[in-house]
């Protein structure tokens, strides 16, 4: 059975559920097919303007013909929002999208097991995503099929074996584009120092940024060979990257990206107990 065969419900309809609500009506899905539980007016009407659908400003029994639930609400809102959800959705598959909360707890609030984490990251909104996915145990084959149905219209998915993996991931890729959008904000002030204008270094740094990644994907050289190809010896990029390794920029990269995996950790410390 394919995902456009079953019956989806949300609880949010913010960005990340509108990224895959998208995904479905591209590939067929109709929205009387799909459940949302919204509570904010502005985003309800949102979600009608750009697929149609009605949202329900709180838990409604329509929802006991969900076959899957996606849970795309704020980490602080997770456990609160699930007690008036649960009685309508034992019987559903639950893929959660919620940053840090684990799946023990998730159990707990929604009294399932049939469960699959998961780490998305914003490009998702324009179908070049990549997700991270966690299943508990109680997880079938055909559930796992559902979810890689529901998650693949958004971009490329990937299973870890171990949920521990989140935390890492949620610092390279859930985060990750933030520092993308960070160094595109240094290399547009700095091509504006230079005298470009703002526009130009701009649309310079996203092709750039855009048209490496994309080289990086089709080549089977590691990264490092990749860039030592664009760096001759004296040049203009030995200078730039010269001096970033003169001030450690690689050796900081990494430091952030541990305290993003720290942080993702704590959040479920934190977000767990309920």
């Amino acid at each position: 059975m394919t995902s456009s065969e079953h019956h989806i419900a949300f609880i949010g309809g913010g960005n990340m559920a509108s990224a895959i609500i998208g995904g479905l009506i591209r590939k067929g899905m109709k929205p009387d097919q799909i459940t949302v539980i919204e509570p904010f007016a502005q985003t309800a009407a949102k979600l009608k303007t750009d697929f149609g659908i009605s949202a329900w400003p709180c838990a409604h029994p329509s929802l006991v013909q969900a076959d899957l639930v996606v849970w795309a609400v704020k980490p602080q809102m997770f456990s609160e929002a699930a007690v008036p959800v649960m009685p309508h959705t034992r019987q559903a598959l639950h893929l959660s999208v919620a940053a840090g909360i684990r799946s023990d707890s998730i159990c707990r609030w929604i009294g399932t097991e049939r469960v699959v984490r998961s780490m998305p990251n914003t490009p998702a909104l324009v179908g070049q995503g990549i997700t991270a996915l966690f299943p508990c145990p109680s997880v079938t084959p055909a559930d796992r099929s559902l979810v890689e149905q529901v998650i693949g219209t958004t971009g490329q998915f990937l299973w870890v074996t171990q949920e521990s993996q989140l935390d890492a991931v949620t610092a390279l890729s859930g985060s990750g584009p933030a520092y993308v959008f960070y160094f595109l904000e240094a290399m547009t002030e700095a091509g504006t120092g230079m005298g470009l204008s703002p526009e130009q270094a701009y649309q310079l740094a996203v092709a750039t940024f855009s048209g490496a990644a994309s080289l990086a994907a089709a080549s089977t050289e590691s990264p490092e060979v990749l860039r030592q190809r664009v760096t001759s010896k004296g040049g203009t990029t030995y200078a730039a990257i010269t001096s970033m390794e003169a001030s450690g920029i690689k050796a900081s990269f990494v430091k952030a990206m541990q305290a993003a995996q720290l942080r993702a950790g704590e959040l479920g410390d934190e977000f767990g107990k309920a």
